[in-house]
């Protein structure tokens, strides 16, 4: 399987070559018709009674075919790469690689038997199992933008940790939209702080908020933390702390329709008996491992 054109042998059951060359066909409709072709003048020519398509499954090449042969009824089959990879010396004793020889040791492999089934999966399945794969990605992102912001801190204001242990609480953000460095603590007093987190959060005050206020202040007073570019490095900062916060909110939304997805699927609520199995885990479950 590949971006843009595929490779397809033939075996019979003891692993006998069928087809004078490999066939070549594309990743269209007008390819899939051509592999469809292919494989009944195979099946007519050696008096066939079924065949069994075998495909091993690396990157997303292999859905729409698998999907497209699926429907029109045919029986498709997974094969695992390590298994493929391992078998490659069986056919010619040389470990070499190329399209045609990889169909050829897949072909062989399933004429041995080492597959797993493939079936399309419910609707609600196939939605969780993209939900979580675009969750996924968001995640990552969310976690690059952490580590970057995490860094900016190490570098310009060193002492924020003692004081905000977790950066990304509401308090703290206020902090880094309203007073980003040091230097723009020195000098305030704890009412203007506060005043400052006002624009940013609800229920900036309270004790809570002065002792913060009051711990940032002495802080920011004795940081040894970089001034050179501060600007630049300001910006910096505004941008990472706004790509954040659209990232979370991302998140925030495909978590809430993971849920409620979840609450269609009738085993999500048997597995979400489990102790310790939350609505992302048994979401991760699912869409894995399909309907249980």
């Amino acid at each position: 399987m590949a971006k843009e054109t595929d490779v397809a042998q033939a075996t019979n059951y003891r692993g006998i070559v069928l087809s004078n060359r490999h066939l070549s066909f594309s990743n269209t409709i007008e390819g899939f018709e051509k592999l469809r072709r292919w494989m009944e003048g195979l099946r007519q020519k050696h008096r066939l009674s079924s065949l069994i398509i075998g495909m091993e499954t690396t990157g997303h090449y292999w859905w729409n075919l698998a999907n497209w042969l699926a429907d029109k009824g045919f029986n498709v089959v997974q094969v695992n790469p390590a298994t493929t990879k391992r078998n490659k010396e069986n056919r010619d004793n040389c470990p070499s690689k190329s399209d045609p020889k990889d169909a050829l040791v897949i072909a062989d492999v399933v004429s041995r038997g080492y597959y797993y089934e493939y079936s399309r999966q419910a609707t609600n399945f196939q939605r969780l199992r993209t939900m979580m794969s675009d969750r996924e990605f968001w995640v990552t992102d969310s976690v690059r933008l952490q580590n970057r912001i995490v860094r900016w801190l190490d570098i310009l204001f060193p002492e924020y940790a003692s004081v905000f242990q977790d950066w990304t609480c509401p308090r703290s953000l206020a902090t880094l939209k309203a007073f980003p460095s040091p230097l723009d603590l020195k000098g305030q007093s704890t009412a203007e702080v506060i005043t400052g987190w006002r624009k940013y959060m609800q229920r900036a005050g309270g004790s809570t908020g002065i002792q913060k206020a009051a711990e940032l202040i002495s802080k920011a007073s004795m940081s040894v933390g970089e001034t050179a570019a501060l600007d630049e490095a300001k910006q910096d900062l505004q941008r990472l702390v706004e790509e954040y916060e659209r990232v979370v909110s991302i998140l925030e939304q495909i978590e809430r329709k993971i849920v409620a997805l979840l609450g269609e699927i009738p085993i999500a609520g048997q597995l979400r008996s489990v102790k310790g199995l939350g609505p992302i885990y048994t979401a991760a479950i699912l869409s894995s491992a399909g309907d249980l």
